[in-house]
């Protein structure tokens, strides 16, 4: 009989399954960035392909959470390989010799399975730390720091790796072409999801009959923390998704490969800042856990970041320089603030009932996502970048004010 794995060898095998997730996930988003790109498609139109993608992780997160509940998050974690899988393969065939309109559909159709795959497998990979981190009896200080931790570095490591992936797409396009790239992404995804079969079934799973009315969270802290989730990643996307990239290539005459070589090298760096979070924080003499306070702080730093960007573009300023300088101080705050949330909606919630608070939490954060998508392509064609940022600074007072509502951890 085969020896259970413990505590630890559960947390690197979910975190190799998400890391190995995370590359195709950035360098799938590469790969149909460049290829349609390369036949001629628009960035707006190339940014609508990926509207499905973030519509469907709202359903997926609501629906994946109950699941991962009523059934273990082996089995959610699972399902979300085996659709990415899918996803990748469903890709092999398209070709440039399909009618535009057809071609925009089937991607959609596979980019919406690749958005329920991606968060089922956040989803699982961050409820399943709540149960695997070590219990610390009598030390109650000592287990929010260890949780905070390992959050922090499944989080950073993640979002370092997608900026990875990101590289990974250009190489992998350069080298095999399209359809050889996303075969050879499902692949290596294959060996990953073997990897994950020795993990126990009942992570994350509840005792009870679960009713539908326990899809939405009944916790004051998870539910407050999810509306600031909601506004704070709107308040991202808006100016990052759509507006970004077209404004870096049509105002600053960037070429493809140096737009797409620039967002990763800003992922990679937020996700290094998201890693590093509990570091900073005890060289800034923080010894305890984040709570409330922390989240407030580092939002009102980060609001202002967008509002002084919008005014130095309103006087002119270089605007490469205002985008670039920009875009490294909002992606170190915004890395501390998102690093605290992700530690606070575990601290918010109890090992029980991790996976149905963590999907409603990230459904929350694919519905901001959604919302910043489209209205970074509305208003940047109704004021410019200059209309994105004013818009991203009052998204993020308004997560602000909703952090004011937030319970102690301890109190939750």
């Amino acid at each position: 009989m085969t020896k259970p794995l413990s505590a630890l060898q559960q947390y690197v095998v979910v975190t190799g399954a998400y890391w190995a997730f995370t590359l195709t996930d950035g360098a799938l988003r590469m790969l149909v960035l460049f290829h349609f790109h390369q036949l001629g498609y628009s960035s707006l139109e190339i940014a609508f392909l990926f509207i499905f993608y973030e519509f469907f992780g709202i359903l997926t997160n609501l629906y994946g959470g109950w699941l991962g509940a009523r059934f273990g998050l082996r089995l959610t974690l699972w399902a979300g390989l085996l659709l990415q899988i899918l996803a990748l393969l469903l890709l092999i065939p398209v070709s440039a010799s399909w009618p535009k309109l057809f071609s925009v559909i089937y991607v959609m159709a596979a980019q919406a399975i690749s958005g329920i795959a991606k968060d089922l497998n956040k989803m699982s990979a961050k409820g399943a730390i709540k149960t695997v981190v070590p219990e610390t009896p009598g030390d109650q200080d000592k287990g929010e720091q260890q949780l905070f931790k390992w959050v922090a570095l499944l989080t950073g490591s993640k979002n370092a790796l997608k900026g990875v992936g990101f590289f990974l797409g250009g190489v992998l396009l350069t080298s095999l072409g399209f359809a050889g790239s996303v075969a050879a992404m499902a692949a290596g995804l294959f060996l990953a999801f073997l990897g994950t079969l020795g993990l126990p079934a009942d992570i994350g799973k509840v005792k009870e009959k679960l009713a539908f009315s326990s899809l939405f969270s009944k916790s004051r802290g998870i539910n407050v923390l999810s509306l600031g989730r909601f506004f704070l990643f709107g308040a991202r996307d808006v100016w990052f998704v759509v507006a970004l990239p077209v404004f870096l290539e049509a105002v600053l005459g960037w070429r493809f490969w140096e737009v797409g070589g620039f967002m990763g090298l800003w992922v990679i760096g937020y996700g290094i800042v998201q890693g590093a979070a509990p570091a900073l924080r005890r060289s800034w003499g923080k010894t305890s856990a984040p709570g409330p306070g922390a989240v407030q702080f580092w939002s009102a730093l980060l609001a202002a970041i967008p509002a002084l960007m919008a005014i130095a573009l309103w006087r002119q300023a270089d605007p490469g320089l205002v985008i670039v300088g920009g875009l490294a101080a909002f992606g170190v705050v915004f890395a501390m603030n998102s690093s605290i949330h992700s530690y606070l909606v575990l601290a918010y919630t109890d090992a029980e009932n991790v996976s149905l608070n963590v999907g409603f939490y990230y459904m929350a954060n694919a519905a901001g996502r959604l919302l910043g998508t489209l209205l970074s392509g509305w208003m940047y064609l109704s004021g410019g970048m200059t209309a994105c940022l004013i818009c991203s600074s009052g998204l993020v007072l308004l997560s602000l004010l909703s952090s004011r509502w937030l319970p102690s951890p301890r109190a939750a």
